[in-house]
């Protein structure tokens, strides 16, 4: 959504984003932009520089949201990483919220596996402690020749670590993949990756998302020039069926409910892995409708 509320309010500033899950949480921007802000596919903060909001700005918004969103128990901090702000920032930030906002139960931030880096395990620890429950990572692919390609900035197996490390601190790990993004010849290989990845690192929750094309990203470049082919329904549904399969979590959930996708899957794992897989495998053979092109979006 395009946000920039004036006067008495919230300080929104430019395109707002949050997961699905924290549509009914407080919204608190306290970066505005993406610390990375390079991977091919994602057009959300093009022309949007990185920067840490100032103190003054996030108390104001702190101090709104303590007298009108009273009813809301959980709030996310915006925009693309907030995880970067220096330590003692970021827990100043925290205290002022269990200061105002008593009543919030968890608060939540977008990561990227430099931001995590950049935490030891006891900083981690201590925004734990300090009210910081769950961080949202988005991994993409578990192929290393993918995510060079995308420009992640990162590696499958440097992934692994930073959301182990997540866990190690006791935060909740949710994390993002996306079906497509490996092309139509990489496809199954980047499923099974992901897959594996998965498996290693042992998140919480699992978004798989699907990948769109959006105009003015080097993707969408790729796409119009020849040298990027989006799988077809089917392919999607094979690679989705893949990574499912490839995927052993002890105890998580997998998510492809997002509008971006062509069928809707939630499955607790493990123990409902055969299930998703034969309703995908529903899907395959026409039994299961699939998502109309016309409601599918990010």
């Amino acid at each position: 959504m395009e946000c920039n509320i004036e006067g008495e309010g919230m300080h929104y500033e430019g395109i707002c984003i949050r997961p699905p899950s924290e549509a009914f949480s407080i919204l608190l921007q306290v970066t505005t932009g993406c610390s990375h802000n390079k991977c091919t596919f994602c057009g959300t903060y093009k022309g949007k520089r990185f920067r840490i909001k100032e103190d003054h700005i996030i108390l104001s918004d702190i101090l709104f949201a303590s007298r009108y969103m009273k009813r809301q128990d959980r709030l996310f901090l915006m925009d693309g990483d907030a995880l970067i702000i220096p330590q003692k920032r970021l827990m100043w930030i925290l205290d002022r919220i269990k200061e105002n906002l008593p009543w919030v139960k968890r608060v939540g931030a977008y990561a990227n596996a430099k931001s995590i880096k950049m935490k030891s395990l006891d900083n981690l620890i201590e925004l734990r402690k300090n009210g910081l429950g769950i961080l949202y990572l988005g991994v993409e692919s578990g192929d290393d020749d993918v995510l060079k390609k995308v420009r992640k900035g990162t590696s499958a197996g440097n992934l692994v670590d930073m959301g182990r490390k997540v866990k190690g601190a006791d935060i909740k790990l949710s994390v993002t993949v996306l079906l497509g993004i490996a092309g139509r010849e990489r496809s199954l290989q980047h499923a099974r990756a992901t897959g594996e990845l998965l498996s290693a690192m042992d998140p919480n929750y699992v978004g798989a998302l699907t990948v769109m094309l959006i105009p003015g990203t080097p993707l969408y470049e790729d796409y119009s020039n020849g040298s990027f082919d989006l799988p077809s329904e089917r392919e999607l549904l094979l690679e989705l069926r893949e990574m499912i399969a490839n995927t052993n979590l002890t105890r998580g959930l997998f998510f492809s409910n997002h509008a971006s996708n062509y069928l809707p899957v939630k499955a607790r794992l493990p123990r409902g892995k055969q299930e998703a897989l034969a309703l995908i495998d529903g899907a395959l053979v026409g039994d299961v409708a699939l998502r109309d092109e016309w409601m599918r979006a990010l």
